[in-house]
C-alpha cells in the first residue's frame, strides 16, 4: 500500500514509521521544503523526533503533489489550526476511494468544527465516506521506539475503518475499530484541555488525589459535550476517551500537561510556549471548547477554569479554589 502522511511533526513522523516499517512505500510531507530536505539528508526527524532512522521506504518531500501522487492511503497529521488550509490545497490531488485518516486532535476556532467536519468542508462530497479518525493514548516517541500501543480508528463506514485497521496493525501497534467518529474526535480534543488543568494542579503541588479527581471528572465533562454532539458515552470510556486522557494528564512527555505544570509554578503562558518546539493543542482548544460548550449549553467547569487561566488572566490557584467551591451536587446526574 502506497501511503502519504501529511505533516512531519513528531506524531506524523511516528505514524509514517509504523507504515514504513511494515514495508509500505511512504511519502512524508513537511510544510517547509527546506526542513524536508534537511530531514532527508539527516535520515531522521532531528527537530521533532530525533534518534529514529527513517527506513529506506520512507521518502520526505516538501511537495504536496509528490506526496499524494499514487496514494492509496492518506494520513493527515498537521496541527488542527492548519488542517483547513493544507487539506484544502490537497483536495484536488486526492483520488476517489482512498481512505483519508485524520490524526489531528482539536476543534477549529471560529467554526467550532471537528477535524472530520473541516475535512468534509474542504473535500468534495465523493470523498466524504472515506474520511476517518485515528486517536488514542499514543506518545509519538514511544510509538517510534516500538513500545506496545493501542489506538482506535473510527469511521461511519465500517469497511473503511477495517481497511485502515489492517494498514496500521503491527505486532506492537494494535488498532481497534469504532463507528463513533464524534466520540473519538472529541475525546482526543478535550483531553488536551483537561491535561492542562491536571498540569496546573501538579504545578501547584496539590498531589495525586487532585489529579485523580481531575481525570475522573474530566471524563464526565468530555462525555457530556460528546453526547450533546451525538456521541455514545461508551466511547469515552475507551482508548480515545479515558485512555488518552490518563496518558496526557500523567505522562512526562505530555506537552499539554507541561504547559499546565509551568503555569502552576507561576510562569507566564507566552514564556512557556516560546520555549516549546511542538504545538500544545490544548491552548487553542481551550478557547474552541469554551465556545462550543456555550453554543450547546453544556457545563464544563474544568475546561472553563482552564480557559479562564489561559485567556482571562485568572491566577491558577484562584481557578482551582473556584472549582472546589462550586455548589455541592450528585456525582451522576
Amino acid at each position: 500500500m502506497r501511503a502519504s502522511v501529511i505533516g512531519a511533526g513528531s506524531w506524523g513522523t511516528a505514524l509514517a514509521l509504523v507504515l514504513a516499517r511494515k514495508g509500505f512505500p511512504v511519502q512524508l510531507w513537511a510544510h517547509d521544503p527546506e526542513k524536508a530536505r534537511a530531514m532527508a539528508k539527516a535520515g531522521e526527524n532531528s527537530v521533532y523526533l530525533p534518534g529514529f532512522p527513517l527506513p529506506p521506504s520512507l521518502h520526505v518531500t516538501g511537495s504536496l503533489e509528490e506526496a499524494l501522487s499514487g496514494a492509496e492511503l492518506v494520513v493527515e497529521v498537521v496541527p488542527s489550526h492548519a488542517v483547513r488550509d493544507v487539506m484544502g490545497r490537497a483536495a484536488p490531488l486526492l483520488s476517489p476511494g482512498v481512505p483519508i485518516v485524520t490524526a489531528s486532535k482539536g476543534i477549529e476556532n471560529g467554526t467550532l468544527s471537528t477535524m472530520t467536519e473541516v475535512l468534509e468542508d474542504v473535500l468534495p462530497p465523493l470523498l466524504h465516506p472515506y474520511v476517518c479518525v485515528l486517536s488514542g493514548p499514543s506518545f509519538a516517541r514511544e510509538v517510534a521506539q516500538g513500545l506496545p500501543t493501542a489506538v482506535s480508528v473510527a469511521s461511519r463506514w465500517e469497511r473503511i475503518a477495517r481497511e485502515v485497521q489492517q494498514a496500521f496493525s503491527a505486532p506492537r501497534f494494535r488498532v481497534y475499530t469504532c463507528l463513533d467518529v464524534v466520540g473519538v474526535e472529541l475525546g482526543g480534543a478535550l483531553k488536551n484541555v483537561i491535561a492542562i488543568g491536571a498540569g496546573i494542579s501538579d504545578g501547584l503541588g496539590f498531589g495525586q488525589n487532585s489529579r485523580a479527581a481531575l481525570i475522573t471528572r474530566g471524563v464526565a465533562e468530555i462525555s457530556r459535550l460528546a453526547v450533546a454532539k451525538g456521541a455514545s458515552p461508551l466511547t469515552l470510556s475507551g482508548l480515545a476517551g479515558l485512555g488518552d486522557l490518563v496518558l496526557t494528564c500523567t505522562g512526562q512527555l505530555s506537552r499539554n500537561r507541561t504547559v499546565g505544570l509551568e503555569l502552576g509554578k507561576g510562569r507566564k503562558l507566552e514564556e512557556i510556549l516560546g520555549e516549546m518546539k511542538m504545538v500544545a493543542e490544548g491552548v487553542k482548544n481551550a478557547r474552541s471548547t469554551h465556545d462550543l460548550a456555550k453554543r450547546l449549553e453544556v457545563d464544563l467547569p474544568i475546561c472553563e477554569a482552564v480557559y479562564r487561566v489561559l485567556y482571562e488572566g485568572v491566577a491558577p490557584r484562584d481557578a482551582v479554589v473556584d472549582l472546589l467551591n462550586r455548589e455541592a451536587k450528585a456525582e451522576f446526574v
